[in-house]
């Protein structure tokens, strides 16, 4: 059974965005050094653990945007789909990725540093970490994360506590 849930950061962008979708219109220049980028607790459509930083746009609306994520050593995402191609690259640690809709850690490729890869739109895949890891994320907007299972959606757990 597949269920689709709200945008995949809805709650967070409005608390953490650090750029706007019409900063290119406004002709800003920005960078954003390692040490100054502002980490905020990941979005309840994540497993707790997670700190995310919004680097350009808006993940919850149409157009452009670019994300990090930076997850401890262990952490897992279970089986889940995106409606968008997912499009990453390694900034640090290591990023397994495994297809499928049961979670099989043995059956994960890993991503170490500097690895880019992309996956179409719908693949059922599922992460674990090994080391701290910073996964940078780009696309186009609007990103939602859909779990396979949705006993595994963190935002269904709050719900019933």
């Amino acid at each position: 059974m597949r269920v689709t849930h709200p945008i995949f950061a809805a709650a967070v962008i409005l608390a953490m965005a650090t750029a706007r979708a019409d900063d290119h219109e406004s002709g800003e220049f920005r960078l954003y050094p390692l040490d100054k980028i502002e980490w905020k607790d990941g979005p309840p459509s994540l497993p707790p653990g997670a700190k995310m930083a919004v680097l350009e746009g808006d993940p919850g609306k149409e157009g452009p945007f670019v994300f990090r994520v930076k997850a401890p050593d262990g952490y897992r995402i279970p089986p889940h789909t995106h409606p968008k191609t997912e499009r990453i690259t390694v900034i640090s640690g290591t990023f397994n990725i495994g297809m499928g809709e049961k979670f099989d850690a043995n059956a994960a490729k890993p991503m170490p540093a500097g690895t880019y890869g992309y996956w179409e739109a719908g693949m059922k895949h599922f992460v674990w970490i090994k080391g701290e890891t910073v996964v940078q994320f780009h696309g186009m907007g609007p990103w939602k994360i859909e779990y396979v299972n949705p006993e595994d959606d963190p935002r269904n757990k709050k719900a019933t506590k």
